[in-house]
């Protein structure tokens, strides 16, 4: 399946984006790319490819992210990655833990640039589908606009048109992943600079983008905007994307009618012997500020864990919502 825009995504995190949170983002919003969690090219050749591949049809249009450092494997897993479906491989060029530094992948390969574009060199040979940075602004003291210029022009060179650009640096030695991800401050007017002397290259933003207003904020200068949290923690904005960015007819979608929609994706999960939990763990967020969001948020994590938990469970938690709501209307 063919896409042409990076205008809206959601990021690649780890542990969140799995195939069940992109099957229920999906339901949301149907012109958003989607992002896997980052898996890395030793994982794909050597572990279970069904279990960390798979994907759903209605997923489309979705990319897969790789990490790693050695230009031959890479380009082994993005040719799997590509046969099995995916519409862009992208490649991790800014997790900045500690267990990544060691794989040298990640955040670490800022300071490579031209290992980096034997990497990218040797994917693009390797796929016929588009293939992708995900990058950060610098890196310990080599974070200045020439640094990433310099690390842009050379990955550019080997025909990769599109950077998806999180706007903090990376610090490897002294944060923790979490801190990189809020203490580095943000600095949007790089990233838009990069784009004014690029103007050839497809830019988008990440990072620390709290709302749709937000992202919408930077699309006159960039090319796109990618969510992280914001997206799956408060996943009712997604229900906006299409209209707001994509400028098509609102869906008129609830969210209880999103909860819904998943009800035979769920039955047919638990049917295979999944467990409730590993889908409505994404869903917490969805009655984020609305009446009943604190029922409908205990009950799911309270009754979705036990064993021969189904639908119903879901069924109550959005019953909880409704009494919530009625409540709310009549005092």
């Amino acid at each position: 399946m063919h896409f042409g825009s990076h205008k809206f995504s959601i990021a690649p995190m780890m542990d969140w984006t799995d195939r069940h949170a992109r099957v229920f983002h999906r339901g949301l919003t149907k012109r958003a790319l989607l992002y896997t969690e980052m898996v890395t090219a030793e994982a794909v050749l050597h572990g279970k490819r069904d279990l960390l591949l798979g994907f759903s049809p209605e997923e489309h249009p979705v990319a897969l992210q790789l990490g790693g450092s050695d230009a031959g494997k890479l380009a082994e897993a993005a040719r799997i990655g590509a046969d099995v479906g995916y519409d862009e491989i992208n490649l991790n060029v800014g997790c900045p833990s500690d267990r990544v530094q060691e794989g040298r992948f990640g955040a670490c390969l800022m300071a490579e640039p031209g290992l980096v574009a034997a990497c990218i060199a040797a994917m693009r040979d390797a796929v016929r589908v588009p293939v992708t940075v995900k990058c950060r602004i610098g890196i310990d003291d080599q974070d200045s606009e020439q640094d990433l210029q310099t690390f842009i022009d050379t990955v550019a060179a080997t025909g990769c048109s599109t950077f998806i650009v999180h706007a903090r640096k990376a610090w490897l030695k002294g944060l923790s992943p979490k801190e990189n991800r809020e203490v580095p401050p943000l600095d949007y007017a790089r990233v838009h600079r990069l784009k004014e002397a690029r103007p050839g290259l497809t830019i988008v933003l990440n990072g620390g983008l709290q709302s749709l207003d937000a992202a919408l904020a930077n699309q006159g200068v960039l090319d796109g905007v990618m969510l992280g949290r914001a997206a799956y923690q408060t996943p009712w904005l997604l229900a906006e994307v299409d209209a707001r960015v994509f400028g098509e007819a609102p869906s008129g979608m609830t969210r209880a009618s999103a909860v819904e929609a998943m009800f035979p994706y769920m039955e047919a999960h638990v049917g295979r012997g999944g467990r409730l939990n590993n889908i409505v763990r994404h869903m917490l967020g969805l009655f984020h500020g609305e009446p009943g969001a604190r029922a409908y948020r205990r009950i799911l994590s309270v009754d979705s864990v036990k064993d021969g938990a189904g639908i119903e469970v879901v069924r109550r938690a959005l019953a909880a919502v409704a009494d919530r709501v009625r409540a709310a209307d009549a005092a």
